[in-house]
């Protein structure tokens, strides 16, 4: 295929695709299968490939994303993102009707509209191109993540149709809908699992709900992941000065046509009596959809009457958002199990009826603990209001006692370990109940050999929670030092274990062998010892000889080790069978010392100094700043306070923080001027 031929395939492609688009998005009509689209798409993509110069400014392949933006460009609103009036009083509503019809003699009609939770978003398209899209931001200024939105499908890279003007911007919301961000966080839990992670560990470590993970995606740097994560878009106002009619219902229907996606449950209605009864409908209507809806918006529908109302200093007076209040229900308790974690600490998990809260069926809820149970006044099969509060994880808020069995029994804290029966223990100004059988309670050992294999300890990926189990029960570990005693014998005599999968276990724990000092120290799972903690411990003593011999004044001089930590670390290198592990690893060829290359790049230069760091970086990334600050001895802090030496200052800094800095006379530098100090 010549040149010449190659351009015309390629507008055809492009002309194809975009049809394509249009009917899935706009219409909710496709013509063809998702698999017949992406095939159009790979053609494209091949001849884009082979012809670069061809490539389209509109073409579908920028959708795949893949471009690498270190620095989001701070650029200001052609028209400024006001914020709204919100309220969750429905006499608001009615007084916001009635200050409306006091300046508008005639009849009014609301454009009533869901309010997606998402982020906001502010697109500028000049002849019938997407040129620029911006986050909201102060409301003056955003942050210009258009590569990122240009991989968003639903979002027309240019127009469909004719009669749009040459320069126009529409604003929307952009949101992850419910089933990508459940997919997410299926994954997510699948790591934490195979990492040894805790069910509420776990829970702490989700993504907690959509809008966050929405907002989070829209400003990651590489486009490619971006795509990958499948948000959406619902456009909601239009904005310019050639607008095709005079009224905002109107102009958006017109938007439908020229291909964004306008939300299907947008409505008109004259007096507020028809706006309620809207309201009322999809506060119980709106969790079928698999978007997160947290309010309607009502806006005066008419240009003319938008005008004659007009703007406080922060909010226009023709619009107000109504905020659902956090939906709760009731449900019957069925029993509180308890869980043990590798640290010995019990958690108390409430299992529930399962019953429909915000879009999900929840079937249980975390207590946290003893008090927690203890102030909700629990009764064995009480009824119980849970709540999700925008968050996904379900919590236990109250009672209902109007509905207590006579004779319920309170739920009683356990006095003895679940798995193995020992009197559990509660130390002073500690919340959670411990089992103190670190040896021999099954779920700890496990616990602490599937902490030791996960990803940011030794990394070994090709062995995972159930094969710790396995292997545990038929007697083959009893910690983790046993690891390196396996053979290929005893592998292949577990159950569904081939010989390709042994080689596959065998050479993965034979590379974990490689691990720095600190992943090991971290791996090693001691109480209090967190990843931050164990590299600030490997840099500061550099060998593990000499961190054990280390008393309880010197592991304090480092600063950011407290008493408890400490005293943690000192009795655990007390107990003789935690000496003979380390040393058994060690013979098996373990890391433990900094490797040369890591301490020529050590110091004490920043010693006792707190750096927080903020921003966008050209000369490291916000890791990499992180790492040399506690290689050179600094502590790394992820919020301003008194205690703080330095603000590292990128572009992009967060307004509040500066804010903080300046308030707290807190020294701001550049990433040049920390370079200088580590040099």
């Amino acid at each position: 295929m010549n040149k010449e031929e190659a351009k015309k395939e390629i507008e055809r492609l492009v002309k194809a695709l975009q049809e394509h688009n249009y009917k899935y998005y706009v219409e909710s009509n496709p013509s063809i299968t998702d698999e017949a689209f992406d095939y159009l798409l790979k053609e494209l993509e091949h001849l884009e490939a082979a012809h670069p110069e061809l490539v389209l400014p509109d073409s579908p392949s920028l959708r795949v994303g893949g471009e690498v933006t270190k620095n989001f460009e701070t650029v200001a609103h052609r028209f400024p993102m006001l914020s709204l009036a919100n309220t969750y009083s429905e006499e608001d509503l009615r007084d916001f009707d009635a200050r409306v019809r006091k300046t508008i003699a005639e009849e009014v009609d609301y454009a009533c509209e869901l309010k997606y939770d998402g982020v906001s978003i502010s697109l500028t398209y000049e002849a019938g191109l997407l040129v620029k899209a911006v986050t909201r931001g102060d409301g003056e200024k955003g942050d210009d993540v258009t590569n990122n939105v240009k991989t968003i499908r639903s979002i027309p890279l240019r127009l469909h149709g004719h009669g749009y003007p040459n320069s126009f911007v529409i604003r929307g919301e952009i949101f992850m809908p419910r089933p990508v961000f459940e997919k997410l966080n299926s994954e997510l839990r699948k790591e934490l699992e195979s990492e040894g992670y805790n069910e509420e560990e776990i829970w702490d470590k989700l993504l907690k709900n959509p809008r966050n993970s929405a907002s989070g995606t829209l400003k990651l740097q590489d486009s490619a992941v971006v795509a990958a994560r499948k948000l959406d878009c619902y456009l909601y106002a239009l904005l310019g000065d050639e607008l095709p009619e005079k009224s905002h219902y109107a102009n958006l229907q017109h938007a439908r046509k020229w291909g964004f996606q306008i939300s299907p449950h947008m409505e008109i209605h004259r007096g507020i009596d028809a706006v309620m009864k809207y309201v009322h409908q999809w506060d119980k209507s709106r969790q079928a959809l698999d978007v997160d809806t947290d309010g309607v918006v009502i806006k005066v529908n008419a240009e003319e009457q938008q005008k004659a109302l007009g703007f406080t200093a922060k909010v226009p007076r023709w619009a107000i958002a109504y905020k659902y209040k956090a939906e709760q229900v009731s449900t019957r308790l069925v029993d509180v199990v308890f869980q043990v974690g590798r640290t010995g600490a019990v958690t108390p998990v409430a299992n529930l009826s399962p019953v429909f809260l915000a879009g999900t069926t929840v079937k249980r809820a975390t207590l946290h603990n003893a008090d927690i149970i203890s102030k909700l006044d629990l009764h064995e099969q009480d009824m119980v209001f849970v709540e999700k509060g925008g968050e996904i994880i379900p919590k236990i808020v109250a009672v209902d006692l109007t509905q207590r069995r006579s004779g319920a029994v309170p739920i009683a804290y356990i006095s003895t370990c679940p798995e193995c029966q020992t009197p559990l223990i509660r130390r002073d100004g500690e919340a959670a109940h411990v089992c103190p059988n670190a040896e021999g309670c099954p779920p700890q050992i496990k616990g602490r050999v599937e902490h030791f294999i996960s990803r940011r300890a030794m990394d070994i990926d090709s062995l995972g929670g159930e094969t710790i189990g396995a292997l545990y029960d038929k007697g083959l570990i009893q910690d983790y030092a046993d690891l390196y005693d396996l053979t290929k014998a005893d592998l292949l005599v577990m159950d569904r274990m081939g010989e390709k999968s042994v080689d596959n276990l065998i050479h993965g724990i034979e590379a974990s062998k490689k691990a720095p000092f600190e992943r090991v120290l971290f791996a090693l799972g001691l109480p209090h010892i967190g990843e931050t903690t164990a590299k600030k411990l490997a840099y500061s003593f550099k060998t593990m000889d000499a961190l054990m011999h280390a008393d309880e004044a010197s592991l304090l001089a480092l600063g950011d080790i407290g008493e408890v930590t400490a005293r943690s670390i000192l009795a655990y290198f007390a107990v003789e069978k935690n000496k003979k592990l380390i040393e058994r690893l060690r013979l098996k060829g373990l890391n433990f010392e900094l490797s040369a290359e890591a301490l020529s790049n050590t110091s004490e230069k920043l010693h006792g100094l707190t750096f927080v760091v903020s921003g966008v970086f050209t000369l490291f990334s916000r890791d990499e700043l992180k790492k040399h600050i506690e290689r050179n001895g600094g502590k790394v802090s992820g919020s301003i306070s008194g205690s703080t030496s330095y603000l590292v200052a990128g572009d992009k800094m967060g307004p509040e923080k500066m804010k903080k800095a300046e308030k707290l006379g807190v020294k701001m530098i550049t990433e040049t001027d920390f370079q200088h100090m580590i040099e």
